[in-house]
């Protein structure tokens, strides 16, 4: 474009040159070896012109004559460097791709066609080579060569270091990477790698000092790298906890500062403030957690602050939390511990079914377990508990590269990573979504509990008159002979199966009832026959048990039942 230019204004000039001359008309004269020769002005300018174009074009082809050899030369090497990187082009593509035949094929061609000092990816190309055809050895060679020469240090060092992970020598590449954090600060696996290396080793001042290097030349993100160093200050308060709580403190609200969801940062300023007396700001700082996002853990570290409270006042704190955050799992659960531990059982049981319809997890089940013991005591509706907490998920934890650990870590003891560990569900069968009418799977297994089993009433200490709830059906269904298949002393047991809501009458029970029958034994099993009884003025002849019945106790569906080729031993009945 600039040729051009200087191009139109020349001839722009000589134009108004011409035109300058053609205005003011002259003669011009000249003597040269004795003749005269005259002329106009114009034909003169003119005749000067085309002298000078005349021996500038002389000047150009005597230089192209004289030149000619070198620009024949030149020419066919550039052809041939031409051809050489587009074999390079095409051998860098294949080693990608995985094509070891054309990249090697494109290798040898590159290093016939260009030479290795001036072009020095030709390293690049033999080490990819070399790694897709499984030639490790070779490959670093290569990358030892290019880690000496100052243009491709870095990415010898680079391809040094991977060799070195993926033979496990953590040491190895943790020095590569050191390497070429120390050369070029600005390389961003670099950083991250020693970084890693040193968080692993648990040089903490060190990795927050390389993590302000980063920050300063702009390799990390600013929203990374303040999560990064929010971990990294954490795990610096975690450690100086015990032996110096006013720095963990410092350390742990600096790391809020950066990042204020990271949960262990807070629980570990809390427990710190905790240790200097200072439980307003720890409880301030637990509470802006619960807020943002409830947890488990800062609701236990929330609820029993004090360690002089009673029950009751850990209730109240509780149910402080659940009014933050209602219709969550995890405040429900809260309120109901603590309800528990303050013997409210209704509160325990109503706050504990709420949170098992929400997320159904094993903890949920276990917690209703503890209050069906303290509450009721009836063993079926136990085990009925315990079955649901074996079926259902497990709980939320810190897990990192499939590694579930019971406190958080600031490095993953797989990977070595920073940061690695997350607050969520081991890897467990999701249910599918609920159809119309469905219902959840808590909502099952509240529907299916058990009953509440009826006190044992023991056949010797019935009274002559007693109030006895009989269903309304026919007499003769009334008075039967049960028959237990199961070791019982010699005396008589009276079953009486689960039926409809009952009306209550008078029974008057002869004094013959109470008296103790012989029992005859059949391989293990003993009939204990029940005389019948009159009902309203009805009476009955006894009918035998054709079979032994096995009475229901509580126990939920799965229940493997009562063994029958046990040893004979007392046993006491719960009667519904």
């Amino acid at each position: 474009m600039i040729r051009i230019l200087i191009f139109v204004l020349i001839v722009l000039a000589l134009g108004a040159g011409f035109s300058w001359l053609a205005d003011r008309p002259g003669e011009l004269s000249l003597i040269w070896m004795g003749q005269r020769i005259e002329t106009s002005l114009m034909v003169g300018a003119t005749l000067l012109v085309a002298l000078i174009a005349a021996i500038l074009f002389v000047v150009w082809l005597v230089r192209v004559i004289w030149f000619s050899p070198h620009s024949i030369a030149r020419y066919f090497r550039v052809r041939k460097r031409d051809r050489g990187y587009q074999a390079l082009s095409t051998g860098l593509i294949a080693a990608g791709a995985g094509d070891a035949i054309l990249a090697r094929k494109m290798t040898a061609r590159t290093r016939g066609l260009l030479s290795a000092d001036q072009e020095p990816l030709i390293h690049l190309l033999e080490a990819q080579t070399a790694l897709i055809e499984g030639k490790h050895d070779d490959a670093r060679r290569k990358f030892e060569r290019m880690a000496e020469d100052p243009e491709t240090r870095e990415l010898g060092l680079r391809g040094l270091y991977l060799e070195a992970k993926r033979l496990g020598a953590n040491e190895a590449a943790r020095q590569y990477a050191e390497r070429a954090a120390d050369k070029a600060p600005h390389l961003a696996w670099a950083t991250l790698a020693t970084l890693d290396e040193r968080s692993q080793a648990g040089r903490w001042d060190e990795a927050v000092h390389l993590l302000d290097q980063s920050r300063t030349s702009h390799v990390i993100d600013r929203k990374e790298a303040d999560r990064k160093k929010a971990v990294l200050l954490t795990a610096r308060a975690r450690e100086k906890l015990d032996a110096d709580p006013k720095a963990a403190r410092d350390d742990a609200l600096a790391a809020l500062r950066l990042d204020g969801t990271l949960v262990p940062a807070g629980l570990i300023a809390a427990k710190a403030l905790f240790r200097e007396d200072n439980l307003r700001k720890a409880a301030s700082v637990l509470e802006k957690l619960w807020k943002q996002a409830p947890h488990p853990e800062v609701a236990k570290a929330y609820v029993r602050a004090r360690s002089g409270d009673s029950a009751v006042d850990r209730l109240k704190r509780a149910r402080k939390l659940e009014a933050w955050k209602p219709n969550n799992a995890i405040s429900l659960m809260a309120v109901a511990e603590s309800a528990l531990e303050a013997r409210e059982l209704a509160l325990a049981r109503s706050m504990a079914e709420a949170a098992a319809r929400i997320a159904p997890t094993e903890s949920v089940f276990l917690l209703l377990a503890d209050i069906e013991e303290a509450d009721t005591g009836d063993d079926g509706r136990i085990r009925h508990w315990m079955n649901q907490a074996l079926k259902s998920p497990r709980d939320a934890a810190w897990i990192a590269d499939g590694v579930v650990s019971q406190e958080w870590l600031p490095v993953s003891p797989v990977s070595g990573r920073l940061d690695a560990f997350e607050w969520k569900m081991p890897v467990n069968t999701i249910d599918g979504p609920l159809e119309d009418g469905g219902v959840s799977r808590g909502e099952a297994a509240i529907r299916s509990l058990p009953p509440v089993a009826t006190p044992v009433v023991a056949p010797d200490r019935i009274e002559p008159e007693a109030v006895v709830t009989v269903p309304e059906v026919p007499v003769e269904t009334v008075e039967r002979t049960a028959a237990i298949a199961v070791p019982v002393p010699t005396e008589s047991v009276i079953v009486h199966e689960p039926i409809e809501p009952a009306r209550s009458v008078v029974v008057t029970q002869p004094e013959e009832a109470t008296r103790k029958e012989p029992v005859k034994k059949d391989e293990g099993a003993v009939a204990a026959k029940v005389p019948a009884q009159p009902v309203s003025g009805a009476t009955s002849a006894e009918k035998p048990a054709e079979a032994p019945v096995e009475p229901f106790f509580g126990r939920p569906p799965d229940d493997p039942g009562v063994r029958t080729d046990r040893v004979a031993e007392k046993t006491t009945f719960k009667l519904f």
